[in-house]
């Protein structure tokens, strides 16, 4: 007969080394998705750029026996929206605005969108100046007089990465804009950042 003391310490033997080898294996997992998440799958910013802003349509007329100002215009703007990240990047709901000195005078919307990961998207806008606004300042009629018409414009595109967790990721472009009334041109000087 086998004495039983043998086997029960075999086993008492074994059940350790299947308890260090589970141990072992969930910190070598553990460690191996740290160094992943800190350098393949960190979180990279969007980064935007405004492609072109033009005049695509510019009316403008002085009503000299009325003493008005006519204007119109609508700009096209084209801007890429890149995605650095190996995960998708979903946006809301934006859009996209013009200032003059300090007040809101146009808009246009941005749809929400995707972005897969490592992929670009190219966004079309038209921005239409809402002239009423600018017709209540008095530097609009200084600014016609100059035949130089400044103006900014800002997109912000807020959406989401998602790695293990949600992380909100916020990009923006902004661009100094100066209207030539006269050859219907602009010229333009454009910024970028990104919140994560």
């Amino acid at each position: 007969m086998l004495p039983p003391p043998a086997s029960a310490a075999m086993s008492k033997k074994s059940l350790c080394i299947c308890l260090w080898v589970a141990v072992a294996t969930v910190v070598l997992g553990s460690l191996i998705l740290l160094l992943l998440g800190l350098t393949v799958f960190k979180p990279k910013h969007p980064i935007t750029t405004v492609d072109s802003i033009g005049v695509s349509d510019l009316h403008f007329s002085i009503d000299v026996a009325e003493l008005r100002v006519h204007l119109n215009v609508t700009l096209d703007a084209h801007v890429t929206v890149k995605n650095p990240n190996r995960v998708d990047f979903k946006y809301t709901n934006s859009s996209a605005v013009l200032i003059y000195r300090g007040k809101e005078v146009g808009d246009a919307d941005i749809p929400a969108g995707e972005i897969g990961g490592g992929g670009a998207r190219s966004l079309s806008l038209k921005l239409t100046l809402m002239a009423d606004r600018l017709l209540s300042d008095s530097d609009f009629y200084s600014d016609v007089i100059s035949g130089t018409l400044p103006l900014q414009s800002n997109v912000k595109l807020p959406g989401k990465l998602r790695l293990l967790i949600d992380i909100s990721v916020v990009a923006y472009a902004s661009c100094d804009l100066q209207i030539h009334l006269a050859s219907r041109s602009l010229d333009q000087k454009c910024h970028y950042k990104a919140k994560l």
